[in-house]
């Protein structure tokens, strides 16, 4: 969460600032700031809100060849401008920009900086003031930064700016991601590639306590006992057509309408000659010699590793375990004798999930990492990636890649379950086909949908989703988007737990979305639906063609039962969308809700 972008070469930065932080809003959009250095000083500009309202605050007769600039998800003090970034010591002379959370700040703040006045209410300041503190006891600037971060506990990504050197930009990283980007004459720092790919497409990876000393012309990386660093480059291929929304309104419903697309490009990138899905040996060695898989997971991707639960224990046999990231970091059960881990994350930095993979990997345990960004943490430390194939996914509301992950996973549950020599009853090349053409009928099927979501959402404050089997995860995720993005309170249920006390609820004229593809609780998830209707729900049910009723409001194209995750959700995320839509909120970018969650 937070976007940071730097610049330093001989461009003017103002716009490459402004332009990088467009493309890191999805980040957090609580407030944002640049900072320029040129022959006059520091030039520092902040706005809380969007980039828009920071664009308004700029002066554009101002001219620098440095810059940092940042955009904000607020975790240390409320959104404002005295806690907006870039911060900047008491005297002026440095200026710093900052992701990730200072665990020991209150600390610092009492024993090496009591005699400080602080401007704003983050952590964050901490870090600059304590440079300035190195700096007026001597120290040259490398060794003050060096110094401060020694000081640190938490995580971290920051660029920093001393009006003092005009020709070096100060970066370091722990935890939170930091990519150096290189081109000739210049040096760029972004927290996603994303934000510089118009100027490079050449980048180096920073590892957790290193730190960065950027010319125009160099990068010299150090761990912050001093050691040298030496590290290759490698290239960030990514369309960047893709990271535009083209003729859409907003990133979520393009990203839904590519859904087909995207299947189609993971059987392209799974499948050999001989139209057989295959992956890495060293991968299926994994899966098939382990006692038990543990999926780690956070949000939407924790409701695709229910999902992959049930595909893995249903085709390969394999017993599973899935597990929040957040609570198993700090509460984790009795493992099994040979685990596995697989971690699920559509950026590949998010911190819950990396602080178990951290845990995991002390233990000795292997790690297999599925991600949509190759080359992120989770990604690097992990043992093993699957890439998800996804495309850039820029609204924070995650559609394209919760179908994608399952996508992989059912993958991997097959091909793990043809290296056990279990045989299987379809061809799940043919059937991720069907899956894809059958999305592509319902994202044709947008009026309708809205239609609906008129007359079941419009005037609420809340809603229900009831499903069994594998359609209960599905509702999961479907009260997500909706509480996400329309702010309408949902909440996803196993239809046979309303009567266990959530049906106390249920009032006349209440949403009750439920879901109806899995043959073998047909009648009981019927039975919750008339349960529902009889305490004057208004029910909304969405079947699969086969199980149709006369009465129900949607149907879904006939798919494998396995893979009715993969199509079910569609309706559910276009009924989030509409909602959000006739209630003017922000679709792309929630409130309080960032896209890569980089702090625990």
């Amino acid at each position: 969460m937070c976007g940071i972008v730097g610049y330093i070469g001989q461009q003017d930065t103002k716009e490459i600032l402004l332009n990088g932080l467009n493309k890191l809003e999805y980040r957090g959009y609580d407030s944002a700031g640049i900072a320029m250095l040129n022959e006059e000083g520091i030039s520092l500009f902040k706005a809380t809100g969007r980039i828009a309202n920071l664009r308004k605050r700029v002066d554009n007769s101002i001219s620098a060849t440095m810059g940092i600039g940042h955009t904000r998800w607020a975790t240390h003090g409320i959104p404002s401008g005295e806690n907006a970034h870039p911060h900047m010591s008491a005297s002026g002379r440095f200026v710093l920009v900052h992701n990730g959370v200072i665990e020991n700040y209150v600390e610092l703040k009492r024993e090496l900086l009591a005699d400080v006045s602080f401007v704003s209410e983050t952590d964050t300041e901490v870090i600059v003031q304590l440079v300035e503190k190195f700096a007026n006891e001597g120290m040259d600037t490398k060794t003050a930064f060096q110094r401060a971060l020694q000081q640190l506990e938490g995580s971290y990504a920051i660029a920093m700016i001393d009006r003092e050197d005009s020709e070096n930009l100060y970066v370091a990283k722990n935890k939170s991601p930091l990519l150096l980007g290189v081109g000739a004459g210049f040096h760029v720092v972004a927290s996603d590639a994303m934000a510089t790919l118009q100027l490079t497409d050449m980048y180096i990876e920073i590892h957790d306590k290193e730190m960065v000393l950027l010319s125009k012309d160099h990068a010299v990386i150090e761990k912050l006992d001093g050691t040298p660093v030496n590290r290759d480059t490698f290239q960030v291929t990514i369309d960047a057509s893709e990271m535009e929304k083209g003729t859409y309104d907003h990133f979520m419903l393009k990203e839904i309408d590519e859904q087909p697309l995207v299947m189609r490009k993971i059987i392209e990138a799974y499948e050999n000659e001989q139209n057989q899905l295959v992956l890495p040996p060293e991968i299926l060695s994994a899966t098939t010699g382990c006692d038990r898989i543990y999926i780690i997971a956070c949000g939407t991707s924790y409701h695709a590793g229910l999902v992959g639960k049930q595909l893995l224990e249903k085709l390969a046999q394999v017993s599973v375990e899935v597990h929040v990231a957040s609570e198993f970091s700090y509460n984790m059960p009795l493992l099994s004798g040979k685990p596995l881990f697989i971690f699920i994350s559509q950026s590949g930095e998010t911190a819950d999930s990396r602080s178990v993979l951290v845990k995991v990997k002390e233990m000795g345990f292997p790690a297999l990492t599925l991600t949509n960004v190759p080359g992120s943490t989770l990604s690097r430390e992990a043992d093993y990636t699957l890439n998800l194939h996804a495309g850039p996914e820029i609204a924070v509301a995650s559609t394209k890649a919760y179908t994608a992950q399952i996508a992989v996973l059912a993958i991997l549950a097959a091909t793990t379950a043809k290296a056990k020599g279990i045989q299987t009853d379809f061809d799940l090349v043919q059937e991720l086909a069907i899956v894809a053409n059958a999305m592509e009928v319902l994202t044709q099927q947008k009026e309708t949908i809205e239609e609906l979501a008129h007359a079941y959402l419009d005037t609420t404050r809340n809603a229900f989703f009831i499903g069994r089997s594998a359609d209960y995860f599905v509702c999961l995720e479907g009260a997500l988007k909706l509480k996400e993005i329309s702010y309408i309170q949902a909440e996803g249920f196993a239809g046979g737990e309303l009567k266990h006390g959530t049906i106390a609820l249920i009032e006349e004229g209440t949403p009750v979305i439920a879901l109806d593809t899995q043959a073998g609780v047909h009648g009981a998830i019927r039975g919750n639906v008339q349960e529902v209707v009889a305490r004057g729900a208004n029910a909304l049910v969405v079947s699969m063609q086969g199980l149709e009723l006369d009465e129900d409001a949607f149907v879904l194209p006939h798919v494998h039962e396995l893979l009715t995750p993969l199509i079910s959700v569609v309706p559910l995320q276009l009924l989030a969308y509409y909602a959000a839509l006739h209630s003017d909120c922000d679709v792309d970018k929630p409130r309080n809700l960032a896209k890569s969650v980089t702090v625990e």
